[in-house]
């Protein structure tokens, strides 16, 4: 990596992230970029080989220069951000993010992730990896429960009653007594709080 642009507006954060890729990269160009509009500025007489791009900017959301074209695929864009959730996540790899790191792991990990570059892997925060892996794979609920179960095993730990979790799901009590037993026995669980933790376990709250 020749050239690099870091789209962030904190300066700290900016500074960190320079002083990180030039360990990685000693001959490596940073510029920075505080808003959009700059980052706009700098992309007409740059192509960067690498971006930090923060999703968060003072006028407007890091990821509009993706959905607008103004970084393209010749650039590697990381998302360098504090949000960890699937919306933004799933949304930038889908505008074509290649990396998603968050910026409150700026320590070994962070570092590693750069190495990652290098060897030509994507990098990820641990977290974010093992998010994305998830969303791939099948659930132990989705191999075990019926579409009905798991609607209704959501709601109870959610902390519904099996009586107002009926009524939801639009199916009379005795029914949703019903699909309790048979959650019960297929989770191999005995009472309404071993359901809860499991249900949690499965990422079903």
């Amino acid at each position: 990596m020749k050239t690099g642009l870091i789209i962030e507006d904190n300066i700290a954060v900016a500074k960190s992230f320079t002083k990180s890729l030039m360990s990685i990269f000693p001959d490596i160009h940073v510029c920075h970029a505080a808003t959009l509009a700059d980052a706009r500025k700098i992309l007409i007489d740059m192509s960067p080989e690498l971006v930090f791009l923060d999703i968060g900017l003072p006028d407007g959301k890091g990821t509009s220069l993706l959905l607008d074209g103004t970084l393209t695929r010749e650039s590697l864009v990381v998302i360098t951000t504090i949000f960890d959730d699937d919306l933004h996540l799933f949304n930038a790899l889908r505008l074509g993010a290649q990396g998603y790191l968050l910026k409150d792991n700026i320590d070994t990990h962070f570092i590693a992730a750069l190495e990652d570059i290098v060897a030509g892997r994507p990098p990820l925060s641990p977290s974010i990896a093992q998010r994305i892996i998830a969303s791939f794979r099948p659930t132990i609920a989705d191999n075990l429960l019926s579409p009905r179960e798991i609607d209704l095993l959501t709601l109870v730990a959610q902390g519904k009653s099996v009586r107002s979790a009926a009524d939801i799901l639009g199916v009379t009590n005795n029914t949703a007594a019903g699909y309790m037993k048979t959650i019960y026995q297929k989770l191999q669980v005995n009472s309404r709080a071993e359901v809860t933790r499991k249900a949690i376990a499965l990422g079903l709250k």
